[in-house]
């Protein structure tokens, strides 16, 4: 018989990833690079000469990066395949391109998953263009910062089912949530069609379809 105590200690305990250090050469041009990108900036701590620490997070995010001197002995430019969960991929690329960002056009995977591009989740093959059938984690963007650490980002619409406790659902950003909105829109006026008539309580099919949505859930009907 399993007793309280034993199943209080099979539960593992939270653990939030929150820091991911990316290694730089030149700490204030890093500090100006990732500032013009509209992240916040957290903290900056120095000691000397010898110790310098700066921490930014992405608008949104749940996690930060951090850079400086002394904190890693990773080489500068090391740091690749670091991703960027955005709700619009075209938005999110034309805000970093007016930011001043060298970034690539928008791509997806195709059929094969092996060739000469830089990799990426779905291999190192880019076709051009959103995914065909705007499917989610399909979509993807890429640039590197002054050291050439590379980051993606990547469009994610819907999640995978399991991936958010529907109890836990809720939007990064006022962007995210627009965005929510705007998908929500286009599907209830698909199910209204289905109606034959206006749907009265359309503000509950909204709620019920953006948490779905972000759980991997099957649409309502």
């Amino acid at each position: 018989m399993v007793t309280d105590n034993e199943s209080e200690r099979a539960r593992p305990l939270d653990m939030k990833l929150e820091v991911i250090v990316v290694p730089v050469s030149d700490v204030d041009r890093a500090k100006e690079f990732y500032g013009s990108l509209g992240w916040r900036l957290d903290a900056e701590f120095a000691d000397g000469d010898d110790y310098r620490v700066i921490q930014f997070t992405p608008p949104g995010s749940g996690a930060s990066v951090i850079f400086g001197k002394n904190i890693t002995d990773a080489e500068p430019g090391s740091a690749q395949g670091l991703y960027l969960i955005v709700s619009d991929i075209e938005a999110a690329r034309e805000d970093f391109r007016h930011r001043g960002v060298d970034i690539s056009e928008v791509f997806h995977a195709g059929n094969e998953h092996a060739g000469d591009d830089e990799p990426y989740l779905f291999g190192r093959l880019r076709v051009d263009g959103t995914d065909p059938d705007r499917r989610s984690y399909r979509s993807y963007a890429s640039f590197r910062d002054p050291d050439g650490n590379g980051w993606l980002l990547q469009e994610v619409t819907a999640r995978l089912p399991g991936r958010i406790d529907a109890a836990a659902t809720t939007f990064a950003s006022v962007a995210d949530l627009a965005s929510a909105f705007r998908r929500a829109e286009a599907a209830h006026g698909e199910y209204e069609k289905q109606l034959g008539h206006r749907d009265e309580d359309w503000p509950s099919w909204y709620a019920d379809y953006m948490v779905r949505e972000q759980t991997g859930a099957p649409e309502p009907s």
